[in-house]
């Protein structure tokens, strides 16, 4: 069996951080949500792979080759054209010859899940049950048939969501055949679905059991807590004298811990880095390569790119740091309202009680400056000595 994994899509929700790579190459836990999504459908079962690719390929191709690294093997379909997910499963026809998986590649599945699923002899979509299915594809279910599918409606018929994930028989290459497109000018795989819904023996479900989505930036930090959890310590680094480390932390190769760092798992540092002296890096917080948190900065529950620097008297919390960032001595990201209420971001309710900055690539602080809770920051923006930065500021922008 083969899983066809979409990930040609942009995820502009995601903006700034996807500015420059594709969604699904966001990191969580120290890797893209695509090679978690990997890992989990090769532990059950499955190890050929089609990866659907087009916006920014370049990297997914380039991180993942042919499949060598993880016992896989991946081909490549290019959808160029961004002509929604029945046109981008349609790509992959070709190389399909029985029944087969279906995956969006932005999500996580737990690999129990996927091993019951492709037990199925029928076209089966996976739901979940969710609390809140705002903004979320919802799905009516009869007894053990699908008998209707809603895309973000004001009322939805259940708390159902359509979870991304399918197993199909070649009989949906001819239902995509028949699917017209969509008011916004795509061809939609739910469309077909309906389609499919009105033949026998109609299209079942499988409810999983674990599912995580990735809507909005601050979604990758609890997806980042969530999966450290079970983080076991390994280091492969240098750990000089009076550094304490506390829980499961995680050091990559050539990276050197400084005397007087004080680090609380679990976290995971990358390669190449260079943390301290005298810092604390606190719980649920992932370091790309070649990054430094130095002289008496505090990092807590935050995401940090490669190549980004948190040098001198620095805080950042509850924060998503994109690649190359440099923050000046003094630089700090407040995450707490001064009301407690939670924290909004361009109208949005994030949900979240504790949220500090979502930042682009490339950017630049000078000493001193100031970012406020919930602040977005595009890339390559500059934001000058003693700035206060707040609310939506644009890619390229400079503040002084």
């Amino acid at each position: 069996m083969k899983a066809v994994v979409l990930a040609a899509g942009e995820g502009q929700r995601m903006r700034p951080l996807t500015a420059t790579r594709p969604k699904v190459m966001l990191p969580i836990a120290g890797k893209p949500i695509l090679e978690h999504l990997l890992t989990e459908v090769k532990a059950a079962g499955v190890t050929e792979f089609v990866f659907v690719v087009g916006y920014c390929d370049k990297q997914v191709r380039s991180y993942f080759g042919g499949g060598e690294k993880w016992g896989v093997k991946i081909a490549y379909s290019e959808q160029r054209k961004q002509l929604g997910t029945a046109d981008a499963i349609r790509m992959a026809a070709s190389v399909i010859t029985g029944n087969f998986l279906v995956i969006n590649g932005d999500v996580i599945i737990n690999r129990a899940d996927i091993k019951q699923l492709i037990k199925s002899p029928h076209n089966t979509m996976g739901v979940f049950e969710v609390k809140d299915p705002a903004g979320l594809g919802i799905v009516e279910i009869s007894k053990d048939k699908v008998v209707g599918i809603y895309e973000k409606t004001q009322r939805p018929p259940s708390l159902m969501a359509n979870a991304g994930l399918y197993l199909f028989t070649p009989e949906v290459f001819d239902a995509i055949e028949k699917t017209e497109k969509s008011p916004r000018g795509e061809y939609e795989i739910t469309d077909s679905l309906k389609i499919l819904m009105q033949k026998k023996p109609g299209l079942s479900y499988y409810q999983l059991k674990s599912w995580q989505d990735f809507s909005y930036p601050w979604d990758l930090l609890r997806a980042n807590e969530t999966m450290m959890k079970t983080l076991k310590p390994q280091n492969l680094g240098t750990v000089e004298e009076n550094v304490f480390i506390h829980g499961a932390v995680v050091i990559g190769k050539n990276t050197v811990i400084k005397s007087g760092a004080y680090i609380e798992g679990p976290v995971i540092i990358g390669e190449d880095c260079l943390i301290g002296p005298n810092c604390y890096i606190r719980l649920a917080t992932t370091i790309g390569n070649h990054c430094h948190i130095g002289a008496a900065s505090e990092v807590k529950n935050s995401i940090i790119m490669n190549g980004s620097h948190v040098p001198h008297l620095n805080y950042v919390g509850d924060s998503v740091i994109g690649e190359g960032c440099n923050f000046g001595a003094g630089t700090k990201i407040a995450n707490l309202r001064l009301d407690e209420q939670n924290i909004t971001v361009a109208g949005i309710d994030t949900g979240r009680h504790k949220l500090g900055a979502i930042i682009g690539d490339n950017v630049k602080t000078g000493i001193n400056s100031c970012i406020n809770v919930g602040t977005v920051i595009g890339s390559n923006a500059f934001i000058g000595p003693g700035v206060v930065a707040r609310g939506n500021i644009l890619p390229n922008s400079k503040l002084l």
